[in-house]
């Protein structure tokens, strides 16, 4: 069996794992994003391939999506990692992502780093994955399905270095309009980290958030943001390591 497992927020990460899982013919897709969705359920054998797709929070796997990773277990699985980011740069999330994986079981025969449009500020890498990006990446299936089918492909070297990048989150969160919101819940429905309660869904728990804009992207009324000034200082910082485009690439 061959899983599309992916964690997208934003929706980036998931048009790069759907572009590479649609050229691989992969028919069993997993969203694990939400919070409900758990994956130490699958049972994994050396006879499955499983093509894993994250985004980069700061050079890191998200919170939300590490502790569901560490869940997943293989007993000689073989495993593509696939980091997606927003034009910055990946760090050591690959190599986090590899860490894991490995030490639960799989062998990770290759790893892409692809980009999307960036989760706070989408002019940076806008409209991405384009045509280029995906003609690109439907060349890297091609190259990792030659790899799954030779038997003597090793693991994959990935960019990184120890220790990891140190990332904490970041001190700001979105937040609700009251005069916007209806209430309607989807925010906390799609929030992967359960920091939005069904029942008040205009508040925001600040230490169970953990900046992904998932609620911002997925909210019908445009109810919740970052706040203005946030934003601004946002697209200032990032304009100077974004603004150029980054490549996609193949390990």
């Amino acid at each position: 069996m061959i899983y599309n497992l992916f964690f997208s927020p934003t929706g980036g990460t998931k048009k790069v794992a759907e572009i590479l899982g649609n050229a691989m013919h992969i028919e069993q897709n997993i969203d694990f994003t939400p919070a409900a969705v758990k994956l130490d359920s699958l049972q994994l054998t050396e006879k499955d391939i499983c093509l894993i797709s994250v985004p980069s929070f700061g050079g890191r796997i998200p919170f939300s999506a590490t502790d569901k990773l560490k869940t997943l277990k293989a007993d000689g699985a073989k495993a593509i990692l696939v980091t997606v980011f927003g034009n910055r740069a990946i760090d050591d999330t690959l190599l986090e992502m590899k860490d894991i994986l490995t030490n639960n079981g799989f062998i990770c025969i290759a790893a892409v780093e692809a980009v999307a449009e960036h989760s706070f500020v989408r002019k940076f890498g806008a409209n991405r994955p384009d045509a280029q990006d995906q003609a690109e990446l439907i060349a890297f299936a091609e190259i990792i399905q030659k790899r799954i089918a030779d038997p003597d492909t090793a693991a994959a070297e990935v960019p990184g270095k120890y220790p990891y990048k140190g990332f904490k989150g970041v001190p700001f969160h979105p937040a609700a309009d009251a005069n916007k919101c209806v209430s309607c819940g989807k925010c906390a429905k799609v929030c992967p980290a359960g920091a939005i309660p069904m029942n008040d869904p205009k508040t925001t728990d600040p230490d169970r958030c953990i900046t992904c804009m998932a609620c911002t992207v997925h909210c019908p009324k445009g109810a919740r943001t970052l706040p203005d000034e946030v934003f601004a200082a946002l697209e200032t910082k990032l304009s100077a390591v974004c603004a150029e485009r980054k490549p996609n690439k193949l390990y």
